[in-house]
């Protein structure tokens, strides 16, 4: 019997259903190359069940899957199958959800697979050894085309950043009517019926004091370059985090030299490793103390399925991917508690939400 998960889970299973068939992950480029720099073979693979850990270890034409009290052999071709036709459901049905393809559900029972998202509390999906010396054992997480993706950074409310409200005061019935017209959905809507009551916005504060801590780790001053950021994409829909960052070289807002920001490439840099690391270990709710984290890296199923990988390995790469294959994306508001104007010790304030996602095209 055939039963429904979502596309991210599914996604999740494809990704380790299709490396270990054809026993590689592509070396992503920064620009989704079709071939990478070459095919990074795999050794084996290790994944966490909520009953204990599984490794699945290439053994010529077999997969070798060891586990508590587990240890039996697949062969790759019928893995490959099963990929191929996963592949198939995600890309022709529509919506959120898909029904399992026919021979899944035994494929998954023979590997004693029961969870088809990893149950991890380090954020990994898996982790990947490849016949590299240069890389050994590294944890990844899984994103996806082929499905809705999770974000890279979602923190909820404590992704948001404070702005005051300056210009005219405002009073409360005047609030009130900002707050209650149109969509709530609508932030640019209120943020124009604001400036026509002859108010502006501006940069205060990181709303949560982690989160604050976590981004003056980048700089002292990113806090307001993701300030002007989240203000743009809210008042322009610039979403894509390489556009934003070439408007921060435009505006230059913390009014740095102009060698700085055109030949050392101040901007990009910071907002590069602000990228990598909230790939990789900085999170809204957990102090971050630059050091790395489980996760070494990302593995990526494009539109047609084959799986790009990247890692802290190769940087350079790595954040060039990201700046080219990011963008900012909208929370809910109402879950997030952001877009509506409040007062705090009597002074008016708007929070808007930092959310970063992997573009889906």
């Amino acid at each position: 019997m055939s039963f429904s998960a979502t596309k991210c889970e599914w996604s999740e299973l494809y990704v380790l259903l299709r490396i270990l068939a054809d026993g590689y992950a592509i070396d992503g480029r920064a620009d989704l190359s079709p071939g990478g720099r070459g095919r990074l073979p795999v050794a084996r693979v290790t994944r966490a069940e909520h009953d204990g850990q599984r490794d699945y270890t290439i053994d010529g034409g077999e997969v070798h899957i060891t586990g508590q009290d587990i240890d039996l052999r697949i062969a790759r071709t019928r893995l490959a199958e099963a990929a191929d036709r996963l592949l198939a459901a995600l890309t022709d049905t529509a919506g959120e959800e898909a029904e399992s393809p026919g021979g899944i559900e035994e494929l998954l029972d023979e590997m004693s697979v029961y969870d088809l998202a990893a149950n991890t509390n380090d954020r990994t999906d898996i982790t990947v050894t490849f016949h590299c010396p240069s890389m050994p054992g590294r944890g990844f997480i899984i994103r996806s085309r082929l499905a809705p993706m999770r974000p890279l950074l979602d923190g909820g409310r404590a992704a948001n950043i404070k702005y005051e409200v300056t210009g005219a005061k405002l009073s409360g019935p005047a609030i009130n009517k900002v707050n209650s017209t149109g969509d709530p959905a609508d932030i640019k809507g209120r943020i124009a019926m604001l400036a026509g009551m002859g108010c502006s916005l501006r940069f205060a504060d990181v709303a949560d004091k982690i989160f604050r801590h976590n981004l003056t780790m980048i700089d002292l001053r990113f806090p307001r370059l993701a300030a002007a950021m989240v203000m743009a994409m809210t008042l322009d829909d610039v979403t894509r985090l390489d556009r934003l960052t070439a408007m921060l070289e435009a505006d230059n807002p913390l009014k740095i030299k102009d060698d700085l920001v055109t030949v050392n490439g101040y901007y990009r840099h910071k907002v590069r490793e602000f990228l990598l690391a909230a790939t990789t270990a900085l999170r809204p709710t957990k102090p971050y103390d630059g050091r790395q984290s489980a996760v070494r890296g990302l593995l990526l199923a494009d539109t047609d399925g084959t799986v790009h990988c990247f890692s802290d390995d190769d940087r350079d790469t790595f954040a060039d991917f990201l700046m080219t294959h990011t963008r900012l994306e909208r929370g809910p508001v109402a879950r997030d508690k952001y877009g509506m104007v409040e007062r705090e010790n009597g002074i008016p304030y708007m929070k808007l939400n930092l959310k970063v996602g992997i573009t889906p095209r």
